[in-house]
């Protein structure tokens, strides 16, 4: 069982490949050629549970690593009966409408297809690594109702746009180089936890240079402050970027934590 936990990522099957913006995006990125899809990873249909996770991958705000932050870990989710799309979303070039529009249309796609995937539009989840992190808890603390995950899952998240501590690369590129004080606080989402912020799963390395812990830490803060469900798991090494990758030495104690947490959600 504990092997199987190691290499079910590798079992998943693209299903589908769609567009998400099949008649244009509302808000235009200033890169025509950068074209917001989604892939799609539905469990066999007598194992769904009725639960789905959007999966946002990282990459600084400039590039995806859409394979073990993204599609990787459709076998584990997808085996636990859980259905998955990973959303390649559009870079911002520093106007942020850009991702966080593909962001809440992924959900609402997942949704509107609530009764042809099995899924339970009450049980839709975000998850997002690095830059990614930060679009899924944005999602989760900016969204309306509509659009608003049911739980979010961050790995070694981007959470703050304070200069002092933030990724400078995904604020710069998000949010441009000099942008509004009242703009990194908006976006800095350790400050817009509120009673409806969903439940929260966050998983980080001491040891990340790249993305100081205290990013995801002061998240899960503000999360407990405002009584949200949460659980941090702070592993000793690994850096940062790990992933779905088996190679990280806590791998199997992350991915069993992961599940234990889902199952008990």
């Amino acid at each position: 069982m504990l092997l199987s936990l190691m290499t079910i990522s590798a079992t998943a099957q693209t299903q589908s490949e769609s567009l998400l913006w099949p008649k244009g995006a509302p808000v235009v990125s200033s890169n025509p050629a950068d074209t917001a899809k989604v892939f799609i990873y539905l469990p066999n249909a007598a194992k769904a549970t009725g639960r789905a996770v959007v999966i946002c991958p990282g990459g600084g705000y400039t590039h995806l690593a859409i394979d073990h932050e993204g599609k990787d870990w459709a076998g584990f989710f997808n085996n636990m009966g859980i259905a998955v799309v990973v959303l390649k979303y559009r870079m911002p070039h520093g106007d942020y409408r850009v991702p966080i529009n593909d962001a809440e249309e992924a959900i609402r796609m997942v949704r509107r297809h609530a009764a042809e995937w099995h899924v339970n539009p009450n049980d839709v989840g975000i998850m997002g690594s690095s830059a990614g992190g930060h679009l899924a808890s944005t999602i989760a603390t900016h969204a309306p109702a509509d659009a608003r995950p049911n739980f979010q899952i961050l790995f070694y998240p981007v959470i703050t746009m304070d200069i002092a501590t933030t990724h400078r690369g995904s604020h710069d590129f998000l949010l441009g180089k000099e942008p509004q004080k009242e703009m990194e606080r908006l976006f800095s989402n350790e400050l817009q936890v509120t009673a409806d912020t969903p439940p929260a799963w966050i998983a980080l390395s001491d040891d990340d240079k790249v993305v100081l812990p205290v990013n995801g830490v002061s998240y899960y803060s503000a999360l407990n402050s405002n009584k949200i469900p949460s659980s941090l798991h702070v592993y000793p090494t690994g850096g940062h970027g790990w992933g779905c990758r088996i190679g990280f030495k806590f791998h199997l104690e992350m991915m069993t934590e992961l599940k234990s947490w889902l199952e008990q959600l």
